[in-house]
């Protein structure tokens, strides 16, 4: 926390410190409803035109167990959710010895006492302050409510520490929970009214957030997988199909909740062949549809996306990425399904590979991958992880107005048509959609086999050469119009930071960090992966060292997944690698500290 003022109340009483920012984690267990906690508190930053960003960790099994909520709250830009928290909310033992270390020196531990006992090696080290919020919740609701109400009592406690804006509270509290049986949202409001009205014990220093900078527009707030949602809804895609995964399942289900509304349809499959096969059906009757799936669904989808790119179908597939191989780890972060994403599936199969870098860049990025999948009829990969489909962030309300669009099918007459035509410019075809007239008469078919220029199979080894050409070269023509990233920081210098995916904002964070201790370093992130921007090769040389961060396995050669495709694109040694698999987001610390080893 910055701490710029300080003011003392009446004697007795806590000072109040105006603050910038904070970061406030919240453990306990997945069944205690902390993710609740940072939610509300998420949503009240965004609705106060402040900058958030959260991370959470959940356990991978259906009994729950330990689980982590943080908020990153700030009056100015956030980029990250934080390396060390200034406030931690524990809820038991366990809560507290996992997460102490994660606390700032002289941070704040707010612990219930009713089941947490206190390390007393560490009161110097930190601020602690215990209440009883199992007990006060009881006296709150009853007993009845205990174990479902202390969240909301703990959001009191925080509410009263930051001098939160309790209006805007209850309501996020009465939206919540204005479905249920009007005694849910009383027993909810008491337990809130009663952890804000509680005087804190020991609490030396309350807190009060900046005045965010007004600008006038309205912020929505989101997760990843929810921007993605909205933005195949904006894109004009009104099919899509799936199986349910973790964490897959949350984009599938708002679809099917919302694409009803809009004329359109998901569909949960039986399995993930069946979703990837109907949705390219789906795309072949003249609208662009969507599947999506996370490691071990792409897997299962690969030979059927081959099949869409050699019929050249345009498709958009989403790829929450987790932990693997196979099940691996499915509620943890990881960015490992790079190389199925680009390569997977048998022959010459070139496909598109997007990875957008933050929530508001899902929504963006996911009306993007439906324009490419039209204008090049082709596949398209939107790589998104399980960090970035979880976590919260504000952002400035799209102007839907203008962006959202209508992709319906063109059933206007035409003279003749060659869906494969090899003297199309570029390579770049579109197929026309089923029943529309073709006065020719030659009404083409689609196939997964070779094919001439109007779908009918061939053994033609000089076609199948042309066809591959084809395929590729529309491509080309895509990494020629793609915008080339710009240089986070000077243009020239000592090391590059290098990035894809959700690692952007703490990659910007150590760059900024860096440049205060006097390093010579920038940063890149590339969104565009297949096909890669042009010139990379430009901007990299500038630097004495290009250093690719991202959360892989080093691999067999010591480079991670991003870092070997552009070490076999531009051949050059100077491009290193900074790579982990502790299914845990990047540090902005951990990342310049290891970086900078690698120039020494």
């Amino acid at each position: 926390m910055s701490d710029n003022t300080a003011t003392a109340n009446q004697q007795g009483s806590p000072k109040t410190s105006t603050i910038a920012e904070s970061v406030i984690r919240i453990a306990g267990n997945s069944q205690d409803g902390i993710q609740a906690i940072g939610g509300f508190l998420a949503r009240l930053a965004g609705r106060s035109e402040q900058d958030v960003m959260t991370f959470m960790t959940i356990p991978s099994t259906i009994s729950g167990g330990p689980s982590i909520f943080q908020v990153r709250i700030g009056s100015g830009e956030v980029l990250s959710a934080g390396d060390e928290a200034d406030v931690l909310l524990c809820f038991y033992d366990h809560s507290y010895a996992n997460h102490i270390s994660s606390l700032k020196r002289g941070g704040i531990v707010l612990y219930d006492s009713d089941h947490v006992k206190p390390n007393e090696e560490l009161l110097g080290t930190y601020h602690h302050i215990g209440v009883a919020i199992s007990s006060l919740t009881v006296e709150a609701i009853g007993g009845t409510g205990r174990d479902k109400g202390k969240n909301i009592y703990a959001l009191g406690l925080i509410a009263r520490m930051f001098d939160l804006n309790v209006p805007k509270l209850t309501k996020l509290i009465e939206e919540r929970f204005g479905g249920k049986d009007p005694s849910i949202v009383k027993n909810a409001l008491d337990c809130f009214n009663g952890g804000y009205g509680h005087q804190i014990q020991g609490l030396i220093e309350s807190f009060k957030f900046e005045h965010a900078v007004h600008t006038g527009a309205a912020q929505v707030v989101m997760s990843g997988n929810e921007a993605l949602a909205f933005g195949i809804i904006a894109a004009g895609v009104r099919f899509g199909a799936g199986y349910p995964i973790t964490p897959w399942s949350e984009v599938m289900e708002l679809l099917r909740r919302e694409l009803p509304k809009y004329g359109g349809t998901f569909m949960q499959t039986e399995d993930e062949i069946a979703a990837v096969s109907m949705a390219i059906g789906a795309s072949y009757g003249g609208r662009v549809a969507v599947t999506g799936s996370s490691g071990p669904g792409i897997s299962l989808k690969t030979e059927a996306i081959g099949w869409a790119v050699m019929a050249e179908m345009p498709l958009v597939i989403i790829d929450v990425q987790r932990g693997g191989p196979s099940t691996g780890m499915p509620t943890n972060q990881e960015q490992s399904d790079l190389n199925i994403a680009c390569f997977g599936g048998h022959g010459d199969s070139p496909r598109v590979v997007l990875a957008p870098s933050s929530v508001e860049d899902c929504f963006y990025t996911a009306i993007e991958a439906v324009n490419i999948a039209r204008k090049f009829s082709t596949p398209v990969f939107i790589l998104s992880d399980q960090a970035i489909a979880t976590r919260i962030e504000a952002f400035p309300c799209p102007d839907l107005q203008n962006i959202c669009q209508d992709i319906s099918p063109d059933f206007t007459p035409v003279a003749d048509h060659k869906p494969y035509d090899l003297s199309a410019p570029d390579g770049i075809t579109r197929h026309v959609a089923p029943g529309t007239r073709i006065a020719s008469g030659k009404y083409p078919v689609a196939t997964g086999l070779e094919h001439d220029e109007l779908g009918h199979p061939t053994g033609s080894g000089k076609m199948h050469s042309q066809m591959n050409a084809k395929r590729r070269t529309k491509l080309h023509k895509l990494a020629s119009e793609i915008p080339v990233p710009k240089i986070y920081g000077a243009t020239e210098g000592h090391v590059l930071l290098v990035g894809w995916g959700s690692s952007k904002g703490p990659i910007e964070e150590a760059v900024k960090l860096g440049r205060s201790q006097g390093e010579a370093v920038s940063g890149l992130h590339i969104k565009y992966i297949n096909p890669l921007p042009e010139n990379l090769e430009n901007l990299f040389s500038g630097f004495t060292h290009v250093i690719v961060c991202e959360i892989n396995d080093e691999g067999l050669y010591g480079y991670g997944q991003l870092a070997s495709i552009l070490r076999a694109r531009y051949c050059d040694p100077r491009i290193k690698s900074v790579t982990k698999t502790d299914g845990l987001p990047w540090k902005v610390k951990e990342i310049l500290t290891r970086a900078l080893s690698l120039t020494k």
